[in-house]
């Protein structure tokens, strides 16, 4: 009572905390991330060691098992371990239990990797440690084709600029490209000269290795200025690396192009992009962390369209995949009919009422339970995906239950005659335990949510917070707001409800509301008589009731089981595998 007394002595305190709740919360909607699912947080590191030649079988012997041991014993918090060996390749990814430190277990891992390194065969280099977690999605894949480029030059193109430029995005992981031809400078060695001058593949090695060089050799001095001086032995073109000096014989110098060739090349191609039948490289963009997909949609596409003019002539930069289109059309399809349910509740009350002051009192506090769950949400560290919204708009209905109940109160006391102060304090008073109960009851309903774990406890964690947000935000309003309104609204109330006379001078909407009561009443007196029939044969409508029961249970192993719901956003992927 205490709350509902200083509403109506301080009116003007609670319109204004009101209105900066709703200038608020705009401000923290730009702020906060949008994204479809909310943050899975079930984080993984992948150790992708490499070892040129070795077999899966050795692979997978000689690295993947110690490496496996080492991360069960020596690294915290992991839920388990999975692996792959291929040739040349071992991926290990280690899975950590949801809420992991994912940064004190990245250093834990590369700790552990480093010391393993003495116990795998020589010449294993250190592991490519990459870390991710189920959201972990690529969120727009851009494609390159060019009718004049190589493929050698689009993935340079991709690798060294495009790339180097996506980095500059907050919360995009971008990497190597998918397709197109690494470059590389390939020396082919002819074994027949290389036999008959007395030399080995080695000599060719340490001949590259030592004239290959940029060294710094000092500094010099002249006059007032300082200059760093270099040695450049590094061959700027194919043809001095031809001209090399190999090795000295018996005073004759032995060149590069004598015994083997230099020429511009690349690594043996192990995937090909085609896009509509022309080859090209792909270029998948990650979302890294708790970064909204439609920002770094935006962002990125902001970038290709500011480094345009640095593109090569010739080269298309397309969109395959672009995954803030159903995130948009997701959200907004939420909101949409999260508006829809809250005008339908307001016309439903309109009609119930049939007072569209007490109408409009009612309907404020949607909006405003509303503004005060994403308020909230927001300082949990959520985003608004369709798990939050959905939970904001299952609690449309519902958020006008305390609200409704106190103006029908409250216009019951002023009926009887009673001073406006005194009937909100009246009316107020009598539905206060009645209607907190009743908004506890239904937050209870959410609770075993919290307790549940893996995935489903990052999806529906955050709906059960909207909810109940959202309903303990309406039972405030009912005691702040809503006595507030009243007092101005109802203040000239002097009938209520259907008893009073009804005069030619009628309004539309109480001849309409007047209408609907009386179609409600047919509607009650038919309820009426079937209940009165279900008790006159409790046993035959017991027995109905359980069989129902009975047909429910049954018909519901039929249907199919999954654990998102089939979703139509107008794409196909198609998967295929050849040998």
């Amino acid at each position: 009572m205490w709350i509902v007394r200083l509403a109506l002595r301080r009116p003007y305190t609670f319109v204004v905390m009101a209105l900066a709740i709703i200038l608020l919360t705009p401000v923290v909607l730009l702020r906060t991330p949008v994204d479809i699912f909310p943050d899975i947080n079930i984080p993984v590191i992948s150790l992708v060691w490499t070892y040129n030649g070795l077999e899966p079988q050795e692979m997978e012997q000689r690295i993947t098992s110690n490496v496996e041991r080492g991360v069960t014993t020596l690294v915290s918090d992991v839920e388990h371990i999975e692996s792959q060996s291929l040739s040349g390749i071992a991926v290990i990814k280690v899975f950590f239990q949801p809420g992991a430190n994912i940064q004190t277990a990245l250093a834990q891992t590369a700790a552990i990797s480093q010391t393993f390194l003495r116990f795998l065969p020589p010449g294993t280099t250190p592991p490519l440690v990459i870390i991710y977690s189920a959201s972990t999605v690529p969120v727009i894949q851009i494609g390159l084709t060019s009718d004049t480029l190589s493929e050698q030059q689009l993935f340079d193109f991709g690798n060294y600029f495009i790339r180097t430029q996506l980095a500059t995005v907050p919360g995009a992981a971008t990497p190597f490209p998918y397709g197109g031809k690494q470059r590389v400078i390939s020396v082919d060695i002819n074994a027949t000269s290389l036999q008959a001058k007395g030399l080995s593949a080695v000599d060719i090695v340490n001949a590259v290795s030592a004239q290959n060089l940029i060294l710094p050799t000092g500094t010099a001095k002249l006059g007032t200025l300082e200059y760093n001086v270099k040695m450049n032995g590094s061959p700027q073109t194919i043809e001095e690396l031809n001209d090399l000096p190999v090795k000295t014989v018996d005073g004759a110098t032995i060149y590069m192009r004598e015994v083997a060739h230099v020429r511009d090349g690349f690594s043996p191609q192990t995937n090909i992009v085609l896009s509509n039948g022309q080859r090209g490289v792909l270029m998948s963009i990650y979302k890294t962390g708790t970064a909204s997909t439609i920002d770094i949609v935006d962002r990125v596409k902001q970038m290709l369209e500011y480094n345009k003019a640095s593109v090569p002539e010739g080269l298309h930069i397309s969109t395959f995949f672009d995954q803030s289109l159903y995130v948009r059309a997701s959200i907004q399809g939420v909101i949409r009919e999260a508006i829809i349910a809250a005008c339908l509740t307001a016309v439903m009350i309109l009609l119930f009422l049939g007072n569209w002051k007490s109408t409009l009192i009612i309907a404020v506090s949607i909006p405003l339970s509303i503004l005060v769950s994403i308020l909230c949400l927001s300082a949990l560290g959520q985003t608004i995906n369709i798990m939050t919204l959905g939970g904001l708009a299952l609690a449309v209905g519902i958020l006008v239950d305390d609200a409704t109940v106190e103006i029908e109160n409250i216009n019951r006391n002023l009926a009887m005659g009673k001073e406006t102060v005194q009937a909100i304090l009246d009316g107020a008073q009598q539905i206060a335990v009645p209607a907190f109960v009743s908004t506890l009851c239904i937050c209870i309903v959410f609770i075993p949510m919290f307790f549940l774990s893996g995935v489903a406890k990052f999806l529906f964690v955050p709906l059960a917070e909207a909810v109940s947000f959202a309903m303990l935000a309406s039972y405030m309003w009912s005691r702040t707001i809503v006595p507030t309104l009243a007092m101005y609204l109802l203040s000239s109330e002097d009938e209520y409800h259907a008893d009073e006379h009804v005069g030619e001078r009628m309004g539309f909407l109480r001849r309409y509301q007047q209408g609907f009561e009386r179609s409600f009443e047919t509607f009650r007196e038919g309820y009426r008589g079937a209940l009165g029939a279900a008790l006159r044969s409790p046993k035959l409508f017991t027995e109905c009731f359980l069989a129902f029961c009975v047909f429910s249970v049954l018909i519901g192993g039929v249907l199919g089981r999954d654990f998102f719901p089939k979703v139509d956003a107008g794409q196909i992927r198609l998967h295929m595998r050849a040998r």
